[in-house]
């Protein structure tokens, strides 16, 4: 089992700047909130460089989206880059522009449960970035010309996604897996409804969801507390919390009582193989056991995996990860057939070291494997101010971003008997969905 956030009782109230009260610490890093909007706040001081990267994340991804809209989150966030009143390409004060005369690397991302934002930059700049992103929260233009010409390059972007095969596989997998939940769609939407998304139907996505009481704001870096906080009330603490409920996803999805097969036919050469099994939300404690059993099946050349299918020449490429979000998703594996393999015995041979998990478990060796690899990934995840940054924004995402201060100690305690339960209890035929890619002929 995960052991407890590491936590610190309540700061005094002398001790927080005003508006702000303290929530809680864990692993160095400290979170407050402020009351009159509810905005969330994450604060990691690491003063290696003097820089600073300062991320908001929206709790709104693909995951909030309905049909007729999917892909809003995703195009918004190319049409909140075209600025606002005071921030605009008219004026000579792009977003872009603005920032990147200073220094800063920007961007953002979307995905199934969250969009984030972020810049990395010279310490002395941060508050211009805050500045921004306190303009750009409420004050998005969403101009009709800039929304036509952003449809054809998420339009572009579509395209080129549809033609790359594993995406295609990956897209097409999810979509058969799961029937009533919005993971069911693609974060980029479906064709048709980026063609026919308009402005008001953005709008509305954009004033029922992006409110300070709707993100959580991470400042990591070469940072002064109080300095930080009063920069952030400052351009952020006169925006006020969403005037109504932001609202909640009560789909769920139904459970899955046989196996489900979809197969794609494109242009290509090697053929590929995916196998997604219904998994817990990343919050649950399974989640821990099931990046550990990724790790036994699929990582590295002593992994499992390897020995049976690349090193006897059947794959060129096979890997395992558990999807770690707000709600259920997959446990996946994944494999490029090696020349002249069929579908059929790469599935077998996949099927076989599955079963030897299940039926004889894993070794203390294995374990102890696995648990160093997870270790060295998150040592590397952490290398400087945005690395943290990133990670803290998927760990916000799934629901709790303690989930990050504390993976190491929950991955320390997963033993070999919790990951031969969770093989056995997800990864079953009739919670299965298999994908094949089939490379034709031009």
């Amino acid at each position: 089992m995960p052991t407890e956030p590491v936590t610190t009782p309540a700061a005094s109230p002398e001790s927080v700047p005003a508006p702000f009260e303290f929530v809680e610490a864990s692993g160095g890093i400290e979170a407050y909130r402020l009351p009159k909007n509810d905005l969330r706040v994450l604060l990691l001081d690491e003063a290696a460089a003097p820089v600073v990267t300062f991320m908001v994340t929206y709790h709104v991804g693909s995951r909030n989206e309905t049909a007729g809209l999917t892909g809003a989150t995703h195009f918004l966030e190319h049409l909140m880059f075209k600025g606002t009143e005071r921030f605009n390409r008219r004026r000579g004060t792009s977003i872009f522009n603005t920032l990147q005369r200073v220094g800063a690397q920007i961007n953002a991302t979307t995905w199934m449960d969250r969009t984030n934002y972020y810049e990395l930059l010279p310490k002395e700049h941060l508050p211009l970035a805050v500045e921004i992103e306190a303009d750009r929260m409420r004050g998005a233009l969403l101009d009709p010309d800039d929304l036509e010409s952003e449809r054809t390059v998420i339009l572009n972007e579509y395209d080129r996604g549809e033609n790359e095969p594993i995406r295609s596989l990956f897209h097409a997998v999810w979509s058969s897996a799961f029937i009533a939940h919005p993971y069911h769609h693609p974060t980029i939407g479906w064709r048709s409804d980026i063609e026919h998304a308009t402005r008001d139907g953005l709008k509305h996505f954009y004033d029922t969801f992006y409110w300070p009481n709707n993100a959580t704001l991470s400042v990591i870096g070469d940072i002064e507390r109080d300095e930080v906080l009063a920069l952030i009330d400052e351009h952020f603490g006169d925006i006020p919390e969403a005037p109504e409920a932001i609202p909640e996803l009560h789909t769920r999805e139904p459970e899955q009582r046989g196996e489900r097969r979809v197969t794609i036919r494109r242009s290509g050469q090697i053929g590929a193989l995916m196998l997604g099994y219904k998994s817990p939300p990343g919050l649950d404690p399974d989640t821990d056991a099931l990046d550990v059993l990724s790790q036994v099946l699929a990582s590295g050349k002593n992994s499992r995996m390897y020995r049976r299918l690349t090193d006897q020449g059947l794959t060129a490429q096979v890997g395992a990860s558990a999807s770690r979000f707000r709600d259920p998703g997959l446990f996946y594996v994944f494999a490029m057939l090696a020349p002249d393999r069929t579908h059929e015995e790469v599935e077998d041979a996949i099927a076989e070291v599955i079963a030897e998990v299940q039926d004889e478990g894993i070794s203390a060796a294995e374990l102890e494997r696995a648990q160093n690899q997870l270790r060295a990934q998150e040592a590397f995840g952490r290398d400087g101010p945005f690395a943290i940054a990133a990670q803290l924004n998927e760990a916000i995402a799934a629901g709790d971003w303690t989930l990050y201060t504390t993976y190491l100690d929950r991955i320390d305690a997963v033993t070999t008997d919790d990951v031969q339960r969770v093989a056995r209890d997800y990864l079953v035929p009739d919670r299965r969905t298999v994908g094949r890619y089939v490379p034709v002929a031009e």
